[in-house]
Formats: structure tokens, C-alpha cells, sequence
């Protein structure tokens, strides 16, 4: 596997994003494309970003629609124009790089209840929830749009929200992940153990390494722990957590009782 994430440049802020909780900015970028941007200096902080790249890149891997990611530089000063003060604020504290999701123009929101999904894909997404414990694919909030007429994952910001207690991350391996019963295909999901076989085939150690490697350093700065020590803590989650994945399996099953 050879993991090759772009580094762009933000050349013009477009407009925010006030549906998200993080306020997301749509920007454009010096290769001409449009981004969503997770900015670095939003209320949480890196963490959000790092769960994003993680978890959008092994959606990837798996074989989930993802529109590419990138770092996206913001440059010092960028926002010294913008009118808005709360704007101008987020942008100071964005000096560096952030995480930039390309724009699906004329996207719509998937909907459950009019947007139809078998029973196979379903069970795909709903299994890498539960593994990366994403407590946002909600009916309230699905992150996931139809565009070009198939589906499309967005957002995993949420996801691997153990790291905002750290030092409890080896309790946070096998602890129930109980909001499973909230998301919006738990009932659709049906073919769980042939989905983990064939997830299991792909995810191999080397695949998930490379990705938590690719989290930019100073994302993951720390107070109790080094650069390198909490990448192997995103790495030895990952993969003791996966191979228990008969404990999130049985707890997607209880769910749906």
C-alpha cells in the first residue's frame, strides 16, 4: 500500500460551514479545487483532525467512497481581511497545516427514509463504526451524501473519541460501544461476519501503521506523551480492537434486539 496524501495551499476563503459543530470552512486551494476544511484551531482542537485522516483513510482502504483528503497550509495573516472577528479568530489559531476534504459539488444528505442501501453495504459501514466507535452517523446527522448516485462517507471527526482521555486509552480497547444503537443502519446491517472476514483480509498491521504514520507530527503534541507514543497508542487501539471484533459485533447484535 502506498498512502500519498496532497499538500495544497489555501489561497481564498469562501464561506463557513455553520452546520458543523467545528465550523468547517469551504475554501479554494492553489491546485483549483474546492475544499472542506477541518481547521487545526477550532474548539477540538487536532484531535478532530486526527480522527478524520485516520478514519477516512481506512474507510478507504476498505473500499467506502471518500473524497479525497489533503493538508491544507494556511499561510500566517491569511485571515487579517475577513470581517467576521469569530472567523478572523479561527483562522489565526489555523496558521499551519489543516485538514482539507474535497468538495462534492451538488452532494445531497443521505436519508434513510428516502434514500434506499442493501443490506451488504450497510453492514460494511455499520462494522466500521463500531470498530472505530463513531458516534456520528446519526439520523440526525448521517455523514454520509449521495452524489453521482452512490454513497459517499464524509466526517469522522467524531470517531476514536477516546483520545480525549488518553491516559485511560487500553480501558477504551474492549469497553462496550453502547451508542451503536443509535446509528442510522443498525437495522439494515445483516451480514456482519462475512464483512468482518473480508475486512480482517485488508486490514493488516503494515496498512493501518502507514496510516496512523501519516498523521502530521504536530497534530498529535501532547503534555503526557511523545509524537511517537501516541501514534503507536492510535495504532495498538486499532488493531487490539480489531482483533476482538467479536466483542463490537455481539454489541451491534444486542443493539438490534
Amino acid at each position: 500500500m502506498k498512502l500519498d496524501i496532497r499538500n495544497v495551499n489555501i489561497i481564498r476563503y469562501i464561506q463557513p460551514l455553520r452546520e458543523g459543530g467545528s465550523m468547517p470552512g469551504l475554501v479554494e486551494a492553489d491546485d483549483g479545487f474546492n475544499y472542506v476544511i477541518k481547521f487545526r484551531g477550532a474548539g477540538q482542537g487536532t484531535k478532530a483532525l486526527v480522527a478524520d485522516l485516520i478514519c477516512g483513510e481506512l474507510a478507504r482502504v476498505l473500499g467506502f467512497k471518500m473524497p479525497e483528503m489533503v493538508f491544507a497550509n494556511l499561510n500566517e495573516g491569511f485571515g487579517r481581511l475577513e470581517p467576521d472577528e469569530e472567523i478572523q479568530d479561527l483562522l489565526k489559531f489555523s496558521v499551519g497545516n489543516n485538514l482539507g476534504v474535497h468538495f462534492l459539488s451538488g452532494a445531497l444528505t443521505f436519508d434513510a427514509t428516502v434514500n434506499s442501501i442493501d443490506s451488504d453495504l450497510a453492514s460494511k459501514i455499520v462494522w466500521l463504526d463500531a470498530w472505530i466507535m463513531n458516534v456520528d452517523r446519526t439520523a440526525r446527522n448521517t455523514n454520509m451524501l449521495i452524489w453521482n448516485k452512490e454513497l459517499w462517507l464524509i466526517d469522522h471527526g467524531a470517531a476514536l473519541y477516546f483520545h480525549h482521555n488518553i491516559e485511560s486509552w487500553q480501558k477504551a480497547i474492549d469497553k462496550p460501544f453502547v451508542q451503536i444503537s443509535n446509528h442510522v443502519l443498525l437495522s439494515h446491517a445483516k451480514n456482519l461476519e462475512a464483512i468482518d472476514v473480508e475486512f480482517k483480509k485488508i486490514l493488516t498491521l503494515e496498512v493501518i501503521s502507514e496510516i496512523v504514520q501519516s498523521v502530521p507530527d504536530d497534530w498529535l503534541i501532547d503534555e503526557q506523551f511523545s509524537v511517537s507514543e501516541m501514534k503507536n497508542i492510535y495504532f495498538e487501539f486499532l488493531t487490539q480492537r480489531l482483533s476482538q471484533s467479536h466483542h463490537f459485533i455481539q454489541a451491534i447484535y444486542d443493539a438490534q434486539k
